[in-house]
């Protein structure tokens, strides 16, 4: 009998998340779950990444529900989630106290094994998790985050494997997010792992560039315990293996394998049917990307970027963006591109060339990286580099999360004024305050019968040529710019489509380009209330009007009318890609007008600040 090969299914976290944007209903992954549970997996990934801040944003779902559901659907096997070390599930470092208190918690909501990372591999930034995690009695895989640089040899990787090993992990985990990972080096760093580290080894590879069959396959025959994969109806492009590929093959070379392929091939055909229901989140390109492999840029950042670039019209700079993503990762040390530092420096980037000017616009985060709060670089970071973005400071030495002050106790006294109604509530909102408030303020409506939940709908051909309407968007009518109602729509012609809309409840026709769009129906989405909706803002053109770089929503106001402000001073803070972008005021004055308030969405012609000397 050859050696047993073990399998954790992924398909609906990760291959949902590479595949569908996350924006699967927990109503419709159960079914699969309650099936995965009797296909022989060592774990299902159901949770983690992305999952908890889509289902609160974008879902209206309660992450901690979802756990629960899961578990009681797949009682039988290991649960697992992805745990991006002191970034928890978030884009920043949170202190001790709030990464402790939600490892526990996921414990006791169904998870039994945490796969804990650190985008820097700094294994300062994982001590924390894992050490509550392995209290709480689970099982810990400590994640090599895998990237390819100068500094990221075969020897850099076990050296860290070492570290983890030493932490008390039970597993080392080779994370090979962008798919670049190749049979060889997998072979090698196997084979190096099992040899000087002696933990059972697991391997997680995306299949972005067509090589990860190759190198699970090269990585088992090294040694290698535990390979990803997805059904097969989810597999494939910017996602992982189909399991049933990895069966047959690894079965032909002798090897043992626990799964029961006429249980998955029911669950691949009701995953085909889900996947038509979320047509429109079903953009990946059909053949894979051997770009990425000079590039390394994920599948979902490169989305990031198309998207961003269209609503600037500057699609013809993609190729400029992916040239400066390299030269910002040399700048910066070669972070690997994972979340959040694939974000960091991704934005970054793209700021660059949207500006034309090399690190004019500085995000937040990329002075916090810099200044070491996100942890220790993989390489030094250029001082040049050092120099003109944090103007000399002195970047820190210590584990970032020990200049944190705890957060729980104002975050649960925060969350409770704003709707949170349980301990995971609270921890929901220490890691979004705004979406989570949000989502507390959608859940008190819809329990009320006042809103509905956002809806699925299956997309077919002939409904993906629907006409679509826009419920927000800026619009020229005799010189003057208006917000609009809608009260129907005509073909479109050149230039735009023609609307019939109620201007002060008078009827016009015109041609409108949208900006943000629902299908045309009976039902009418409401917009925020406060500030000045999109369309009526003026445009920035004096040399006191504060805009946003790229299109965001507005997190947080730090100015009123009548303040005084100093050239630099943080006005706002804009969410763009995930990224918290501060605005600072390009002169001294006093604050004369703000246009806007949290939650709005904004653009970047326009102005939410208007100071004046």
């Amino acid at each position: 009998m050859g050696r047993v090969i073990e399998f954790t299914d992924v398909t609906l976290r990760d291959g949902q998340q590479s595949l569908l944007a996350t924006r699967v209903r927990t109503e419709d992954l159960l079914p699969a779950a309650e099936k995965l549970d009797k296909a022989g997996f060592w774990s299902l990934e159901v949770w983690g990444g992305a999952t908890f801040d889509v289902c609160l944003r974008y879902l209206k779902e309660d992450p901690w529900e979802r756990l629960r559901k899961f578990k009681e659907a797949a009682p039988n096997t290991k649960l697992e989630m992805l745990l991006r070390g002191q970034n928890i599930v978030g884009y920043r470092h949170y202190p001790d106290d709030v990464v402790e208190a939600f490892v526990r918690k996921a414990a006791e909501n169904g998870i039994d094994v945490f796969r804990i990372f650190d985008a820097l591999n700094d294994v300062r930034n994982m001590e924390v998790a894992i050490s509550v995690a392995k209290e709480e009695g689970k099982i810990v895989k400590g994640v090599l985050s895998y990237t390819i640089s100068p500094v990221h040899t075969v020897d850099y990787f076990v050296g860290i494997a070492k570290q983890l090993r030493d932490l008390g992990v039970d597993i080392i985990s080779i994370k090979d997010q962008a798919g670049i990972l190749s049979p060889k080096i997998a072979y090698e760093l196997v084979g190096r792992l099992k040899e000087e580290v002696k933990l059972p080894v697991h391997l997680h590879a995306q299949t972005t560039s067509g090589m990860a069959e190759m190198t699970c396959l090269k990585a088992v025959e090294a040694g290698c315990d535990i390979i990803d994969t997805d059904v097969s109806t989810w597999s494939w492009l910017t996602a992982h293996p189909a399991n049933e590929t990895m069966v047959y093959v690894l079965k032909e070379f002798g090897y043992e394998t626990k799964i029961d392929l006429s249980i998955i091939e029911e669950v691949a055909e009701y995953l085909k049917e889900v996947r038509k229901k979320y047509k429109k989140y079903d953009t990946a390109e059909k053949w894979p990307d051997s770009q990425v492999l000079i590039h390394q840029i994920p599948g979902g950042m490169m989305s990031n970027f198309i998207n961003q670039l269209k609503e600037n019209d500057a699609l013809d700079k993609l190729e400029d963006v992916k040239k400066e993503v390299a030269k910002v990762r040399e700048d910066l040390g070669y972070p690997p591109l994972v979340t959040p530092t694939s974000q960091i420096v991704g934005t970054q980037a793209l700021l660059n060339v949207l500006q034309g000017e090399r690190y004019k616009v500085v995000t937040k985060e990329t002075r916090d990286y810099v200044k070491g709060l996100y942890g220790r670089p993989p390489a030094p970071i250029k001082p040049e580099i050092i120099e003109k973005i944090i103007d000399g400071e002195e970047p820190i030495q210590v584990r970032p999360a020990d200049l944190l002050e705890p957060e729980l106790d104002k975050c649960s006294e925060e969350a409770q004024k704003v709707g949170a109604r349980s301990e995971e509530d609270i921890l929901s909102y220490c890691l979004f305050p705004q979406v989570a408030k949000e989502f507390f303020e959608w859940r008190e409506k819809y329990e009320k019968g006042e809103a509905l939940p956002p809806e699925v709908e299956e997309i077919t051909e002939e409904e993906a040529c629907v006409t679509k309407a826009p419920i927000e968007f800026n619009i020229t009518l005799h010189g003057e710019v208006y917000h609009i109602q809608i009260a129907g729509v005509g073909s479109p012609v050149e230039g735009g489509t023609p609307y019939f809309v109620r201007v002060d409840g008078r009827l016009e026709e015109t041609i409108v380009q949208p900006i943000r769009e629902i299908e045309v129906g009976e039902r009418m989405e409401t917009l925020p209330e406060g500030g000045v909706p999109a369309g009526k803002r003026p445009k920035a053109k004096d040399m006191g009007d504060v805009s946003s770089p790229m299109p965001g929503k507005v997190v947080s106001v730090k100015v009123s009318p009548g303040d005084s402000v100093k050239k630099g001073d943080v006005l706002l803070v804009v969410e763009a890609m995930k990224m918290e972008n501060e605005i600072h005021s390009p002169i001294d004055g006093t604050v004369e007008e703000v246009y806007v308030r949290e939650g709005d969405q904004v653009n970047p012609d326009e102005c939410l600040i208007r100071i004046t000397p």
